[in-house]
């Protein structure tokens, strides 16, 4: 076997349908379109959700709630995800981007208290949870809270 000699499975490959190429290919004179209406016509094209005149589903359904465009998301982050760093070092938003708990775009960085930390840390945050910062004061580290 070669990549010269390979082809797709037997029925995997479909043929492009060929229309308007007269009577005898079953697809000459309307072109698959049948006869009249807004659908034959060249240039049609239906917006989404549309139809047919009829009220669409997306209008029919009752709106709900709103978004809070002002909302602010933080990138949570466990204390027992702290472990890993090293006693005596400072974890900040970049430390914590490096060793690939933080990602994607956020508006700071919230520690909260979920299991146990045992090492002395820095740690730089924006928010901190009660019990995540009685837990890292406890263990001999400091808490910045960073605006």
């Amino acid at each position: 076997m070669e990549l010269s000699n390979l082809k797709p499975k037997k029925g995997a490959r479909h043929a492009k349908k060929r229309v308007g190429r007269g009577p005898g290919s079953g697809h000459g004179k309307t072109s698959a379109r049948g006869e009249k209406g807004q659908k034959s016509r060249s240039g049609f094209s239906r917006l989404l959700g549309f139809e047919g005149g009829q009220m669409p589903l997306h209008r029919r359904l009752p709106k709900r709630g709103f978004t809070n465009i002002f909302k602010k998301e933080y990138a949570v982050v466990n204390l027992a995800d702290l472990e890993r760093f090293d006693e005596g070092a400072t974890v900040d938003e970049a430390a914590l981007r490096q060793a690939r708990l933080v990602k994607g775009r956020n508006h700071g960085v919230k520690i909260l208290g979920v299991g146990k930390l045992s090492k002395k840390l820095t740690v730089v945050a924006t928010k901190f949870s009660a019990s995540a910062r009685k837990q890292i004061e406890a263990a001999g580290g400091t808490c910045q809270e960073i605006a």
